[in-house]
């Protein structure tokens, strides 16, 4: 015996049921001004009786929205990316869109495929940080054509639109210059891939403050890790190898920051009397390793509803919209990792 699959009720049963105009239920569901509302009343409750569900589709497909915003995001292993999607969340939720989210693994290939799918699924707009692999850019300029997206984090020149950042250069100069503050004079920098704007700052910053209190700069004291753990640990082991080794060790963030730690302990090293630690990023675990380490704060919630905020500024405005670039402040938290006495670094 087969089984007649339920149809699932739509706005005639509502307008038979009522002895209304299929148009009119149509405007009371839409909540029109033009509709008496005791008819409003009357189409909602006898929706919610015969489980009458709004077909999302249909409606998309007439107003050329679905309301619908799309981010992806290099990884959710660290906590970076998660608090600056709920603060996504915090402002899309607000102004009535819904969130769909990918994740590239840090891969180019997988990022296309998140783009395509986001594509794919009608997008009102897309906010993105781009993965380490990632040094062309043609399958984003194409969804540009046709999607607003904002860059946040991972952001390169090579693209235009709105961008949303943290001053990546200030917070690396301070950081640097809290280090030479407590005596160092020997400082590395661990960095990431060359083509991010935000892996470049941060070297600036670095550079500036050694040019600034006239030290010299050593380039064999700076390696770029990419984000691979393997990598920051191989890097700080060649740092340790060094015949004149470094004093101090500022990491492009706190994941790159705890593998040097990892590193330096293993060689039976002290942080900070042997080689002191600095980093950027303050993610949640960077107060609880041993020692605890020094590192920028970066406002991550802010920056998602930053990134909301600007696109949805420019779904509204479409082709008369500018983009913008936002640059949200960072500050320092000195943690054990720095905390000296001096006496190693005299």
């Amino acid at each position: 015996m087969s089984v007649t699959p339920t149809k699932q009720p739509t706005i005639v049963d509502i307008a038979v049921r009522l002895n209304l105009s299929i148009s009119t239920v149509s405007r009371a569901l839409r909540n029109a001004p033009d509709v008496n509302p005791q008819t409003k009343q009357a189409v909602l409750e006898m929706a919610k009786k015969i489980g009458y569900e709004p077909n999302t589709v249909a409606a998309s497909l007439r107003n050329n929205k679905t309301n619908i915003i799309g981010i992806i995001v290099p990884e959710f292993v660290h906590a970076y990316f998660p608090s600056v999607i709920l603060g996504v969340q915090d402002v899309v939720n607000q102004a009535g869109y819904k969130l769909m989210i990918c994740q590239s693994n840090e891969s180019f290939d997988l990022e296309e495929k998140n783009l395509q799918a986001m594509v794919s699924s009608r997008v009102d707009g897309l906010i993105m940080a781009l993965s380490r692999e990632t040094d062309h850019y043609q399958h984003i300029k194409k969804v540009q054509e046709k999607t607003p997206i904002v860059f946040f984090n991972r952001i390169t020149e090579e693209l235009a639109g709105s961008k949303v950042l943290v001053d990546d250069y200030g917070g690396a100069y301070q950081a640097v210059e809290h280090l030479i503050q407590i005596g160092c004079r020997r400082i590395a920098h661990i960095s990431g891939p060359k083509n991010l704007t935000m892996c470049e700052s941060r070297l600036q910053g670095y550079l500036d403050a050694l040019n600034h209190y006239h030290i010299p700069i050593n380039e064999h004291y700076i390696h770029h890790a990419d984000f691979v753990d393997d990598k920051a640990r191989e890097c700080t082991q060649q740092l340790i190898d060094m015949d004149e080794r470094p004093d101090a060790i500022f990491a492009v963030n706190d994941p790159t920051a705890i593998e040097a730690l990892i590193c330096i302990k293993q060689n039976g090293l002290h942080i900070p009397d042997d080689i002191a630690l600095a980093s950027f990023s303050n993610a949640p675990h960077s107060a609880f390793v041993d020692p605890p380490l020094t590192s920028v704060v970066q406002p991550t919630f802010q920056i998602g509803q930053a990134a909301a905020e600007l696109l949805l500024q420019h779904i509204e405005e479409g082709d008369e919209y500018q983009p913008q670039t936002r640059v949200l402040e960072t500050s320092l938290i000195i943690r054990e990792s720095t905390k000296t006495d001096n006496k190693h670094h005299r």
